[in-house]
């Protein structure tokens, strides 16, 4: 039935063009998604590299105040080493006095250390200055120095599992929309095909409807021929009577029959088919 194949093919193009919708929808999504992940890690990627440029640089300032530190705590000790030894220079029986700690003994300051007022007084032993003065400060310039790269490794690590799960994302993302994009094309092929089909069964059925109203009208036809042989059939029948007995009597005029004799004949047929007529 061509009826019921077209109303198949329209439910099945129905449930394509839902489907169709459905993976559009899907792939718009899914693109929407990709775009704000790579926006997200160019936010995460542009942060990371501010943090590790800040790092760099307050590194590098850290370390470059601990060299000059170094310097100036190194220079102090070749000043205290100096006074030292004009110390012994100026009284050799007291040259142990500086290790004694005998404040009394101590000359008045050298030129070195008038040359140089602004420095306090260092104290007696440059190991002992460096030790009192400059452990502390390079052990805590050390300590920063450990927390920045510390900060600097977890920002790097942080980075790269960051990237690494972008890429994964990015690849599972393209893989899935490659497979929606397929599945959208054979699709729409399909329902292509099918309302090919439906144009193509429309047409026959068409065709179908124009042949059955040529059957029906031939038909029509038919049936008023029929009625009209059924409505004339006696009097048909009566015709062809009257003819085969109007050809018997013409065989037998030419065979020598008197022709008084077959008029009599004849109108003697022909009143009993009236009465015959009648009485039915």
């Amino acid at each position: 039935d061509i009826g019921t194949s077209m109303e198949e093919v329209k439910e099945a193009v129905a449930t394509l063009v839902d489907e169709i919708a459905s993976l559009t929808k899907s792939i718009a999504a899914l693109d929407q998604a990709v775009a704000e992940a790579t926006r997200q890690r160019k936010e995460e990627h542009a942060e990371f590299k501010e943090v590790l440029a800040s790092n760099a640089a307050a590194k590098d300032l850290i370390v470059l105040a601990r060299t000059r530190l170094g310097k100036f705590y190194k220079k102090t000790s070749l000043l205290q080493a100096a006074r030292q030894q004009q110390l012994q220079q100026q009284d050799p029986s007291n040259g142990d006095a500086g290790d004694a700690g005998d404040e009394g003994d101590v000359p008045s300051p050298s030129f070195i250390q008038l040359r140089r007022g602004s420095l306090p007084p260092p104290p007696e032993s440059s190991e002992a200055y460096k030790k009192k003065s400059s452990s502390g400060v390079f052990s805590m310039l050390d300590h920063l120095i450990h927390d920045v790269e510390r900060e600097m490794t977890v920002a790097e690590r942080e980075e790269k599992s960051s990237q690494e799960e972008y890429t994964k994302t990015m690849e599972d993302s393209a893989e899935k929309r490659a497979i929606d994009a397929k599945n959208l094309h054979d699709k729409q092929g399909a329902k292509a095909n099918l309302e090919g089909d439906l144009e193509v069964k429309h047409s026959e059925k068409k065709s179908a409807e124009k042949e059955l109203m040529a059957t029906k009208g031939y038909i029509q036809s038919l049936h008023t021929d029929c009625d009209w042989l059924m409505q004339y059939y006696d009097v048909r029948k009566e015709a062809r009577s009257d003819e085969i007995g109007s050809l018997g009597n013409a065989k037998d005029i030419l065979n020598g029959a008197d022709f008084a004799l077959v008029q009599f004949r004849s109108a003697h047929t022909r009143a009993r088919t009236l009465l015959h007529r009648r009485a039915i």
